[in-house]
């Protein structure tokens, strides 16, 4: 994939923050549907978007659910492999409309309604997660995704129509190549179940090269900060229901079991670990990096494994929860690895592809990989093993903290030294 120059912006008294035409105070029910520039200030979140990411967030509790009922039965290959499907459908739907969002978002009557039947078709597909795990059977999911696809394709119609040139060329590429991926999901209903995974890995590569076959003559308008502040809201929900889930696990384990003592290093490296997490995310202003299709696609893409890890931290909680407790049918160092190892991705994914970019020495590029590597041997401490990686979590926090303000004041230092020569 080739990055490309930026689309000139469109001017201001185009559209304004809600890509309103006409004076001041107009707000037609119908409107074009234009690109928005990327210089646009005050950029945010629409109320209608964090909508979509609450509704969007249950699919990815049922999918949470499922897998530690997997992963509990002591079928964990089978449970991740369930997991990484139905969770790669939420999440690339979800994507494709924050993208499309950032560009052409008119918050217009049509444009509401087209984005509610999106939300109607992650519920239909929560609502077949269960049969997709337990059954192996994905028509409910691949419905629940074909109405969300539909709606997609028909937002990027609509831009066509009100776009010329190169413009319209890309967002007609988007709609045909939704269109088209979609009839290859078809393989999941008709294959051999054996033939399902190998099929699903060539429709993911088909999906993906989309974005960039699409824009590869003109991207689209997207806005780095909205962007980021879109991608970072959702990872705080994807938290938040983690945090959630295994606090009901924790509250069920402590009022069937009386277990407060089995459970209380649970929830505290549990904790820790979450909070580690909401960390290390947040610390660095990601959106100065976006600054080229290469970069944002890559950096889009990568958070596959950023969301999907945070949430199987979640299972990986309730699974040690209920084998503490004698309802799992696996052992302390399964359960403790549920735990320890999407942490250790998580931390991985975003050394690669948020902290990278902004530390300076090999000291500080250390830290996350390291942590990650800790938390994997913290796998081998039995019943102390999720505590223990809570407290490495929160020590790497202390740890880059430390290192990044030794590195402000040395530069600090330096600058004035400089200052005072010249």
């Amino acid at each position: 994939m080739t990055s490309s120059p930026a689309p000139p912006p469109v001017p201001s008294s185009a559209s304004g923050p809600s890509g309103q035409s006409g004076g001041p105070g107009v707000r037609r029910p119908l409107r074009r549907l234009r690109a928005r520039g990327r210089d646009e200030a005050h950029r945010a979140a629409s109320p209608l978007e964090l909508f979509f990411d609450l509704c969007f967030v249950v699919a990815v509790a049922q999918a949470g659910i499922q897998l530690v009922h997997a992963v509990a039965e002591g079928h964990a290959g089978e449970g991740i492999r369930d997991y990484a499907m139905v969770f790669f459908a939420v999440w690339w739907a979800w994507m494709n409309f924050t993208w499309f969002a950032s560009a052409y978002d008119n918050d217009d009557v049509l444009y509401r309604v087209v984005t509610l039947v999106q939300i109607a078709g992650v519920l239909v597909l929560a609502a077949g997660v269960s049969r997709a795990f337990g059954e192996h059977e994905f028509f409910v999911v691949w419905l629940g995704y074909l109405i969300m696809r539909i709606a997609m394709a028909a937002q990027w119609l609509r831009a066509a129509r009100s776009s010329e040139g190169p413009e319209r060329t890309t967002a007609l590429r988007y709609a045909g190549g939704v269109l088209v991926c979609q009839v290859g999901w078809l393989g999941l209903l008709f294959l051999p179940e054996g033939a399902r995974a190998w099929w699903f890995l060539v429709m993911v590569l088909l999906e993906m090269c989309v974005p960039p076959w699409a824009e590869k003559d003109r991207p689209t308008s997207w806005h780095p900060r909205h962007i980021a502040e879109r991608y970072g809201l959702f990872t705080i929900i994807v938290l938040g229901e983690t945090i959630a889930a295994a606090t009901v696990a924790v509250k069920s384990g402590i009022d069937e079991n009386d277990a407060l003592g089995e459970l209380l290093p649970i929830a505290a490296g549990g904790l820790l670990i979450i909070f580690a997490a909401w960390w290390v995310y947040f610390v660095v202003p990601i959106h100065d990096h976006l600054r080229s299709n290469r970069q944002a696609f890559l950096w889009g893409y990568g958070h596959y494994l950023v969301f999907a890890s945070a949430a199987a931290i979640g299972a990986g909680l309730e699974v040690a929860v209920e084998q503490t407790v004698g309802k799992a049918h696996i052992s302390t160092l399964s359960a403790s690895a549920a735990v320890t190892l999407p942490t250790a991705l998580y931390l991985l994914t975003l050394w690669a592809l948020h902290s990278r970019h902004f530390k300076s020495g090999i000291a500080q590029q250390l830290v996350l990989p390291t942590t990650a590597l800790l938390v994997i041997c913290c796998t081998f401490l039995h019943d102390w093993a999720v505590l223990a990686a809570g407290l490495v979590c929160a020590l790497s926090v202390v740890a880059g903290e430390t290192l990044a303000l030794r590195g402000a004041a040395g530069t600090t230092r330096t600058d004035g030294q400089a200052s005072a020569a010249g």
